[in-house]
């Protein structure tokens, strides 16, 4: 690892998406600025490279104080704090206030990037209709969450033409704890892939730093996933 290239900060670094983006944007040379709901339950986060503070990404001036000076944002925050936290706890406008707090705290401090992490159960399935509505597919009960998901997905894009470039990569297919790094996956549009697709969370960091270091989408959603099937070293080609 070479000389930083400058600040990162990842909201939700707790989480298995934040983890592995921290450990991504380590690994490239990039300081991390790893915002929690409480630092003191994340002793482990503080490592070389790593700052760990408390930050609420639903709070604007909260996220204002913690990103001026980088060059970008990475939204991976779960409302729960824990799995023993139900759904109906949930706040349904969650993603909603995140999405506002976002945009405005980094608009306030010029940080000009956005990345965020989508969720599958709003792409569309081959019927056409959204994963999510389809109840053999999407259990009931988590609709809530997905929901709320797609309100924040809906409140970015009413942010278009707004001074924060913003992308998000949604999942598309199995999300593996502990999977591989490869290096490699696809980028795809609204629909879920054809075949068996999957994804590393190590996979999906390398697609969210990617986009931060060579920003090529912008202002949109897109989906991020590998297929069982590939093969050889293609990277991030469209599917």
């Amino acid at each position: 690892m070479g000389g930083s290239k400058g600040g990162i900060v990842v909201f939700g670094a707790g989480g298995r998406a934040g983890r592995a983006v921290t450990a991504e944007a380590r690994g490239r040379g990039y300081e991390v600025t790893a915002v929690v709901r409480d630092p003191a339950r994340y002793p482990d986060l503080a490592v070389a490279g790593v700052t760990v503070v408390r930050g609420d990404v639903t709070d604007r001036g909260s996220v204002a104080g913690v990103v001026g000076g980088r060059v970008a944002a990475v939204h991976a925050v779960t409302p729960f704090s824990g799995p023993e936290q139900g759904f109906d706890t949930l706040d349904p406008a969650f993603f909603v206030k995140a999405a506002d707090a976002l945009l405005g705290g980094l608009a306030a401090t010029g940080v000009g990037r956005l990345v965020a992490i989508g969720l599958g159960a709003n792409l569309l399935g081959a019927d056409g209709r959204p994963v999510m509505d389809d109840p053999k597919a999407f259990p009931a009960e988590i609709r809530p969450f997905a929901l709320a998901h797609t309100a924040g997905l809906e409140r970015l894009r009413e942010h278009r033409a707004g001074v924060v470039d913003w992308v998000m990569l949604t999942p598309a297919g199995h999300l593996e704890h502990g999977g591989a790094r490869t290096g490699r996956y696809r980028v795809g549009g609204e629909r879920l892939p054809d075949g068996d697709a999957w994804l590393s969370y190590a996979d999906l960091a390398v697609a969210v730093v990617d986009e931060i270091e060579a920003p090529a989408r912008h202002r949109t959603r897109v989906s991020v996933f590998n297929l069982r099937a590939d093969a050889g070293p293609d990277h991030h080609a469209d599917a």
